[in-house]
Protein backbone atom coordinates (compact mmCIF):
# COMPACT_ATOMS: atom_id res chain seq x y z
CA UNK A 1 0.00 0.00 0.00
CA UNK A 2 2.73 2.30 0.33
CA UNK A 3 3.70 1.94 -3.57
CA UNK A 4 0.53 4.00 -3.71
CA UNK A 5 1.67 6.60 -1.21
CA UNK A 6 5.08 6.87 -2.90
CA UNK A 7 3.79 6.48 -6.85
CA UNK A 8 1.31 9.93 -6.16
CA UNK A 9 3.12 11.45 -4.25
CA UNK A 10 6.05 11.60 -6.94
CA UNK A 11 3.80 12.14 -9.27
CA UNK A 12 2.33 15.13 -8.02
CA UNK A 13 6.10 16.26 -6.96
CA UNK A 14 7.37 15.83 -10.98
CA UNK A 15 4.76 17.56 -12.33
CA UNK A 16 5.29 20.89 -9.89
CA UNK A 17 8.83 20.89 -10.76
CA UNK A 18 8.28 20.61 -14.40
CA UNK A 19 5.56 23.46 -13.78
CA UNK A 20 7.79 25.30 -12.19
CA UNK A 21 10.59 24.93 -14.47
CA UNK A 22 8.29 26.23 -17.17
CA UNK A 23 7.75 28.70 -15.27
CA UNK A 24 10.99 29.97 -15.34
CA UNK A 25 12.13 29.10 -18.74
CA UNK A 26 9.40 28.49 -21.23
CA UNK A 27 8.43 31.48 -23.21
CA UNK A 28 4.89 30.00 -23.87
CA UNK A 29 4.53 29.68 -20.34
CA UNK A 30 5.77 33.62 -19.98
CA UNK A 31 3.64 34.74 -22.54
CA UNK A 32 0.45 33.34 -21.26
CA UNK A 33 1.01 34.51 -17.78
CA UNK A 34 1.56 37.92 -19.16
CA UNK A 35 -1.81 37.50 -21.17
CA UNK A 36 -4.01 36.65 -17.99
CA UNK A 37 -2.44 40.28 -16.87
CA UNK A 38 0.10 39.02 -13.95
CA UNK A 39 2.86 40.70 -12.98
CA UNK A 40 6.21 38.81 -13.81
CA UNK A 41 7.63 38.36 -10.20
CA UNK A 42 4.25 36.64 -9.59
CA UNK A 43 5.46 34.34 -11.97
CA UNK A 44 9.09 33.64 -10.24
CA UNK A 45 7.25 33.08 -6.90
CA UNK A 46 4.92 30.80 -7.69
CA UNK A 47 8.03 28.84 -9.60
CA UNK A 48 9.95 28.93 -5.71
CA UNK A 49 6.24 28.25 -4.39
CA UNK A 50 5.99 24.84 -6.60
CA UNK A 51 9.52 23.74 -5.87
CA UNK A 52 9.68 24.25 -2.34
CA UNK A 53 6.07 22.20 -2.41
CA UNK A 54 7.48 19.21 -4.61
CA UNK A 55 10.81 18.83 -2.16
CA UNK A 56 8.31 19.03 0.89
CA UNK A 57 6.02 16.50 -0.29
CA UNK A 58 8.91 13.82 -1.14
CA UNK A 59 11.36 14.37 1.89
CA UNK A 60 10.08 11.90 4.49
CA UNK A 61 10.54 13.58 7.71
CA UNK A 62 8.78 17.16 6.94
CA UNK A 63 6.31 17.66 9.90
CA UNK A 64 2.91 16.27 9.07
CA UNK A 65 0.88 19.48 9.92
CA UNK A 66 3.89 21.36 7.24
CA UNK A 67 2.99 18.32 4.59
CA UNK A 68 -1.02 19.47 5.06
CA UNK A 69 0.00 22.69 4.62
CA UNK A 70 1.62 21.52 1.40
CA UNK A 71 -1.13 19.71 0.17
CA UNK A 72 -3.77 22.25 0.87
CA UNK A 73 -1.00 25.11 -1.13
CA UNK A 74 -0.84 22.91 -4.33
CA UNK A 75 -4.60 22.33 -4.36
CA UNK A 76 -4.94 25.84 -4.54
CA UNK A 77 -2.06 26.06 -6.83
CA UNK A 78 -4.23 23.71 -9.16
CA UNK A 79 -7.83 24.98 -8.84
CA UNK A 80 -6.20 28.28 -9.84
CA UNK A 81 -4.52 26.82 -13.03
CA UNK A 82 -7.69 24.90 -14.15
CA UNK A 83 -9.47 28.49 -13.66
CA UNK A 84 -6.62 30.31 -15.66
CA UNK A 85 -6.92 27.88 -18.34
CA UNK A 86 -10.52 28.12 -18.36
CA UNK A 87 -9.99 31.86 -19.04
CA UNK A 88 -7.12 31.65 -21.68
CA UNK A 89 -9.32 28.87 -23.45
CA UNK A 90 -6.59 26.22 -23.50
CA UNK A 91 -7.48 22.52 -24.76
CA UNK A 92 -9.29 20.26 -22.90
CA UNK A 93 -6.82 17.93 -22.57
CA UNK A 94 -4.62 20.18 -19.64
CA UNK A 95 -8.03 20.92 -17.67
CA UNK A 96 -8.76 16.96 -17.59
CA UNK A 97 -5.37 16.36 -16.86
CA UNK A 98 -5.42 19.04 -13.75
CA UNK A 99 -8.48 17.42 -12.43
CA UNK A 100 -6.93 14.26 -12.64
CA UNK A 101 -3.87 15.59 -10.76
CA UNK A 102 -6.22 16.43 -7.71
CA UNK A 103 -7.63 13.02 -7.73
CA UNK A 104 -4.15 12.04 -7.66
CA UNK A 105 -3.14 15.09 -4.79
CA UNK A 106 -6.38 13.84 -2.66
CA UNK A 107 -5.30 9.86 -2.61
CA UNK A 108 -1.26 10.64 -2.04
CA UNK A 109 -2.69 13.12 0.91
CA UNK A 110 -5.16 10.55 2.25
CA UNK A 111 -2.30 7.23 2.13
CA UNK A 112 -0.26 9.92 3.78
CA UNK A 113 -2.67 10.14 6.22
CA UNK A 114 -3.50 6.75 6.52
CA UNK A 115 -0.01 5.78 7.04
CA UNK A 116 1.42 8.80 9.56
CA UNK A 117 -1.33 6.97 12.21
Amino acid sequence: MKIIYWSSTVIVSVFLLLSSYSYIFSKSTIDGIKELGFPDFFRIELAVLKFIAAILLIIPMVPLQLKEWTYAGVGLFLLTALVAHIKHKDSIFIMVLLVVLMGVLMVSNIYMNKYSR
